[in-house]
């Protein structure tokens, strides 16, 4: 374990001080998220402006799925972006071979080998959000302690989700596509799963957990989670971290050396 510590700072560190050589970028970042964000907002007013709520979210509620949302946006520029979209350009340009022979996990190698810092004002920006929402609605500290269990859970299960579409590249190299079909069903986290229909709402469960990532983070927030569901996002980051190991490795039994 201590080995993997100390490869994760080597990696983080020297990730930084590379992207920090382009301080500008942090800056269109910063200037990006406040777009989006204020853009997200606004077409949550759009509702709620004639008096429209979604079914039992008043305002401040949905604002907190949305920073929800946000703190997962930044997330995935963060820690997921930065890694599994390159395994593309491994499995490609042959250099998988030299991650299989360090002597470590190839997949905590693909994974935590780089670091974005332009995800960072999404983060910031997502968790202000979640404490104006919070300080409306009078909500205590148990309740961020609460809240962040499951979003945890709902962190794990992103995570392992992008690396299967990412480990699908061994057999189908062009998986740009995939991925970005993936961000576009995360857009239906921006709002609690109230807002659709049943058909979608099952949908956004049960085929894509989708509900798992923000909605069941929110209402454990908000004090009004149930501990099935709460289970039942540990046990989805759980079974889809396994699953995630056991395909990347029955993947590599088809991958083809750039030497052979």
């Amino acid at each position: 374990m201590s080995r993997y510590i100390r490869a994760l700072k080597l990696f983080w560190s020297t990730a930084i001080a590379a992207e920090l050589e382009y301080r500008i970028n942090f800056a269109i970042a910063a200037l990006s998220s406040i777009g989006n964000l204020a853009g997200s907002l606004f077409g949550l007013f759009l509702f709620y402006r004639t008096g429209y709520t979604f079914a039992g979210w008043k305002w401040e509620e949905a604002v907190i799925v949305l920073g929800i949302f946000t703190i997962l946006e930044g997330f995935s520029s963060t820690f997921l972006a930065p890694n599994l979209s390159k395994i593309v350009d491994h499995v490609q340009n042959g250099t998988l071979d030299f991650v299989l022979l360090k002597p470590i996990s190839s997949q905590f190698w693909l994974s935590a080998r780089a670091i974005s810092p332009w995800g960072f004002p999404n983060l910031i920006f997502g968790f202000g959000i979640l404490l104006y929402a919070g300080n409306k609605l009078e909500l205590g500290i148990s309740n961020y302690l609460l809240g962040l269990v499951p979003l945890l859970f709902g962190c794990v299960s992103l995570y392992s989700i992008w690396f299967i579409l990412g480990a699908t590249s061994i057999w189908f190299v062009k998986i740009y596509n995939v991925t970005e079909v993936l961000r576009g069903l995360m857009e239906a986290g921006r709002y609690p799963m109230a807002a659709y229909p049943a058909s979608y709402r099952f949908f956004f469960t049960f085929v894509i957990p989708i509900a798992f990532l923000t909605t069941v983070p929110s209402e454990t927030l908000l004090g009004r989670g149930e501990a099935i569901w709460i289970i039942g996002s540990m046990f989805l980051a759980i079974g889809l971290l396994y699953t995630s190991n056991r395909f990347w490795r029955f993947a590599l039994r088809f991958y083809t050396s750039a030497s052979s």
